[in-house]
């Protein structure tokens, strides 16, 4: 007898071998058996899912999320599993901002996020291991693994200083990290692209990234530079490459992309650069959503670093100054022309003092300020911070990409939800259309790559890069997290004039065993767990 009986579908099994028909026999949270199950035991299932002309996957894995405080905002927050992700990795981009928190200016950080997001939230702990109990207790729909940021460690222990740690600083941030991964986290992210990872120097990450790969778990980095800011992207490249070079450790190059028309059409050098340095036997590998336009806050994709040294308070006092605000809006011009090109390219997604603007670009902002785009984006920061959705790729290098047998599929975004306290703003589609969209688009559309292999770098890949053994497969003794879906059907409906829409084809998501999604609809069982170890 199974508790779950997935009936008369065509099983891929996520590893990108062809499909073949088979049920699924699941009992509590596992796949128990996987074959032609007609017996007593399949006849006595205690529930049964027909199906009939459907694929039946594992449920997809999204490497790169930020979904960090979601679900201690609204556990219901539906908008991954009605894509089919049943494992979410967060603290992406150096942010982990929900932990450690162990100095005023991490939990004012923290503030801050929840503000833009339009909640309210206390966190009653300071450090990984309480933070991860909180994530259990919230009981989330589906399961949710977490890295230590180090943007965030470093804020604990520098601020936003910009100037390298001393002897007792750089223990402390090593500490830090070592306790976080001790705790549960699954990895350690950078994001050298952002203040105050910018501040830091390659030698400090490698010591902090050590301390993942004595541990075993993935260093994950948004590179220093995908353009031709900062150090520009082949060196940003190959220093995620040497961290990878001098710990011996696994490297994720997160959201994999060449933003800017002045980078545009350098897509296949970035992954020539990764290749060489896997055949000198580097662990490389990389993560994309399949959009040309990204999203980050309006201070990391419009203000120059060094506006931003001090914290918001120190940045607000510099406006005041004349001759620096005259020199910001130079450094947003300079960030805009070369990151996307224009200002209507611009578009504002989340601001908290002013709803109306939600929806609205840069350019249309600045005239009904009667100001230049770039002194409209410093009178949006004196209300406060907001996030923003760039249009700074193109499309043949996206699809380039998306080809890669090394680059996952993965979101950038977080779980929310179309109604409730995870509904506002104007957030990029991704967050409920990156799966169905590579499989509508990638696969079905442009035929890049077969269904199969589209499956495979959305499961065992993924699985791979996190040294999960039992999940990313459908095979016995897998934890039962399983997607049936139409892939002639699969769709994704979000915009980004209209981004909360959920996507359509997708039939039924399991989760630890149990029906998450039937029928298309979340059934509001919350089965996801905190994974804090490969055997998750």
């Amino acid at each position: 007898m199974f508790d779950l009986l997935i009936k008369n579908g065509t099983v891929l099994d996520g590893t990108g071998a062809p499909g073949y028909a088979a049920d699924i026999g699941i009992s509590g949270d596992s796949i128990t058996v996987v074959g032609d199950l007609d017996g007593e035991a399949a006849r006595n299932s205690t529930r049964t899912i027909d199906a009939s002309g459907r694929v039946v996957t594992p449920g997809f894995i999204d490497l790169h999320c930020h979904s960090d405080m979601s679900f201690l905002i609204d556990p219901l927050a539906d908008s991954k599993l009605t894509q089919g992700v049943t494992l979410e990795l967060n603290g992406n981009c150096g942010m982990s901002p929900c932990a450690p928190l162990q100095s005023k200016a991490a939990r004012e950080a923290l503030e801050s996020r929840f503000f833009t997001a339009g909640a309210e939230f206390s966190p009653d702990w300071t450090d990984f291991a309480g933070y991860l109990d909180a994530q259990e207790r919230a009981e989330g729909v589906i399961n949710q693994a977490f890295q230590v940021g180090h943007g965030t460690v470093r804020t604990n222990v520098l601020g936003m200083d910009a100037r390298a740690p001393t002897i007792d600083e750089m223990e402390q941030m090593k500490r830090l990290v070592a306790e976080s991964i001790d705790a549960g986290a699954m990895g350690f992210a950078t994001g050298l692209f952002y203040a105050p990872g910018s501040y830091s120097l390659t030698d400090e990450v490698v010591q902090l990234a050590q301390e993942a790969a004595d541990r075993g778990v993935l260093y994950s980095s948004h590179i220093r530079s995908e353009s031709n800011d900062s150090v520009g992207l082949h060196v940003a490249v190959n220093e995620a490459i040497e961290i990878g070079r001098r710990t011996g450790g696994r490297i994720q190059m997160s959201h994999v992309k060449v933003k800017g028309p002045f980078t545009w059409g350098r897509a296949d050098e970035v992954l020539d650069l990764q290749a060489r340095a896997r055949r000198e036997g580097i662990d490389v590998a990389g993560d994309q959503y399949p959009y040309v336009a990204s999203s980050t806050s309006l201070t990391g994709g419009l203000f120059p670093r060094w506006a931003l040294v001090g914290g918001r308070t120190a940045t607000l006092e510099m406006m005041d100054d004349s001759d620096l605000r005259a020199r910001l809006r130079d450094g947003i011009d300079w960030n805009i022309k070369s990151f996307m090109g224009s200002p209507d390219r611009v578009l504002l997604a989340a601001y908290g003092p002013d709803r109306s603007r939600e929806g609205q670009r840069l350019n249309e902002i600045a005239d009904d300020m009667g100001c230049e785009p770039a002194e409209a984006a410093i009178r949006l920061y004196e209300g406060a911070e907001a996030s923003i959705v760039q249009f700074s790729l193109h499309e043949d290098d996206v699809d380039l990409i998306a080809r890669d047998p090394f680059i996952a599929v993965a979101s950038d975004g977080n779980s929310v939800r179309s109604e409730g306290p995870l509904s506002s703003g104007k957030p990029h589609p991704r967050s409920y259309g990156t799966f169905p969209r590579y499989l509508a688009e990638m696969h079905r559309d442009k035929g890049l790559v077969s269904l199969e292999e589209a499956v495979r770098k959305m499961c065992a890949l993924p699985a791979s890069r996190l040294r999960l053994t039992r999940r990313g497969r459908i095979a016995p003794g897998c934890f039962a997290d399983v997607v049936v879906f139409n892939p002639d059907t699969v769709q994704d409906r979000a915009t980004f004039t209209d981004p909360h829409q959920y996507t359509t084809g997708i039939d039924a998501v399991v989760v630890n065993g149990q029906i998450a999604l039937e029928d298309g609809s979340p059934t509001g069982v919350r089965a996801g767990r905190v994974v804090r170890s490969a055997d998750g």
